[in-house]
């Protein structure tokens, strides 16, 4: 699972500052389901992005798991590759303090309106485009998704029956907290309603 967050209010690196992760190191850390890693694909002044990579243990998950419908059920499913509410407990154990509004180092910093992009390249959504724009919107994103099909090469093998998949892109003026919670809050919902 992957989700990048980029920073393009100057200078843009002070989201290193906000999210208490230093540009110039790999942050990892374990999320009892597998390992979530932070690093900064981009760190300049005008454009600061950070990426969220979580790493699931599938074999975990299947020592887990109760099965499902056929044998291999606990073996094929998406939970490695697309966001879920895992992406979320690595959003909290890695952006805790973020999460919170608290930045020792620049105190008034978390208060301030950045503008932040949030995309999230694989993302499940029983509700599709309108669950998200009705998420997001409201919190001062822009929100762009785009439908993946199933298989690019089988079109008419045609989409999820339970799932819509999307590529999202968030952007908006927001403070840094906001920005994760809003993620945080995107799974509490949609597991919810789903």
């Amino acid at each position: 699972m992957l989700m990048t967050i980029t920073s393009t209010s100057p200078p843009a690196t002070d989201l290193g500052f906000l999210l208490h992760k230093n540009p110039a190191a790999v942050r990892s850390v374990d999320v009892g389901f597998g390992v979530a890693h932070a690093f900064y694909p981009a760190a300049e002044a005008e454009r600061c992005t950070i990426a969220l990579l979580v790493e699931v243990d599938p074999v975990a998950l299947v020592r887990r798991s109760r099965g499902g419908p056929f044998p291999l059920a606990a073996y094929v499913n998406d939970r490695p590759y697309a966001a879920s509410s895992f992406l979320s407990v690595a959003l909290r154990k890695m952006f805790g303090s973020a999460l919170r509004g608290q930045c020792k180092e620049r105190p008034g910093l978390p208060e301030e309106k950045l503008e932040l992009s949030a995309r999230l390249p694989v993302l499940p959504c029983r509700g599709g485009e309108e669950l998200l724009r009705k998420l997001f919107e409201p919190l001062g994103y822009e929100v762009s998704a785009r439908a993946i099909p199933l298989d690019p090469w089988f079109p008419s093998g045609g989409t999820a029956r339970t799932s819509t998949w999307l590529s999202r892109r968030a952007a908006g003026s927001v403070t840094c907290s906001a920005s994760c919670m809003s993620c945080c809050r995107y799974w509490t919902t949609t597991s919810t309603t789903g």
